[in-house]
């Protein structure tokens, strides 16, 4: 049987790749090949950050496999739901940052996929986003009505997840789903594209450890009070004063040159 993920690093990035033909639709196996190889960029030292996209020039990834729902036991189904929803907290948990390189259609759980990756970069025309379970006569179930709602606020969220509606790229980025807009003839130069604009946040250029910390702060302080918020905000400044990266940095500002950060 074919990998359903693939992991290949360089230059500090981890590219993962989903890989399940024709769709990259999900399944609890793929989950579990997603969730090993997050796992192994987030311990791994030679990656500063992560890139998930799909195989192919058509899809990101079309959601969770239906015939395979279909033949699934509500229990099963449940457990399948839970499993998903942990697999995609550890990508927000992970204090790497994490990009998605939108390659194609993005829609359901694909979607659902992505709002939990910390940026979205997207191929100019490759296809379509959206969340359209409810003509499944189902609700996007692995996190959808919650990261959708918080990243494009209620009354957006509710019409496009009512509707089912599904919109281009452009769109997609006028609704603050997706960050930028690549031009790319081809799923190889949209990757290119996307490894450039992430080198810029990766040592030596960027400073992984405080991009790191930006994303904790940002997820931990967003749903406590302000106090506590403040107080992560606060631990994770300590520990980066503590860091090699803050030094390099302060001397560069100093002696006015560019930084040269190691992540460390």
């Amino acid at each position: 049987m074919p990998d359903l993920t693939t992991l290949e690093v360089s230059d500090g990035l981890a590219v993962i790749t989903l890989c399940n033909a024709p769709a990259n639709g999900y399944s609890y196996e793929l989950m579990r090949a997603l969730d090993a190889h997050v796992l192994e960029a987030r311990f791994r030292e030679d990656v500063h950050a992560i890139v998930l996209t799909g195989a192919g020039e058509k899809f990101f990834c079309a959601g969770a496999d239906i015939e395979a729902l279909r033949a699934m036991s509500p229990g099963f189904k449940y457990n399948f739901c839970l499993h998903a929803n942990e697999t995609l907290l550890r990508l927000e948990q992970t204090p790497k940052l994490v990009v998605a390189a939108l390659n194609g259609h993005t829609v359901g759980g694909g979607l659902e996929v992505a709002l939990a990756c910390d940026l979205r970069l997207a191929r100019r025309g490759a296809g379509k986003l959206g969340l359209p379970e409810v003509k499944l006569g189902v609700l996007p179930g692995t996190g959808g009505t919650v990261r959708l709602t918080r990243t494009v606020g209620r009354a957006r969220a509710l019409e496009l997840m009512v509707t089912g509606r599904l919109v281009d790229m452009d769109e997609a980025r006028d609704l603050g789903l997706v960050h930028e807009v690549l031009d790319a003839p081809d799923r190889d130069g949209f990757l290119a594209a996307v490894r450039a604009w992430c080198r810029k946040l990766v040592p030596p250029e960027g400073a992984s450890k405080a991009v790191g910390a930006i994303k904790r702060a940002v997820h931990g302080g967003a749903d406590v009070g302000l106090y506590e918020a403040l107080g992560l905000e606060r631990e994770l400044q300590q520990q980066l004063f503590l860091a090699d990266d803050a030094r390099e940095g302060l001397a560069a500002n100093r002696e006015r040159r560019p930084p040269r950060f190691t992540g460390a």
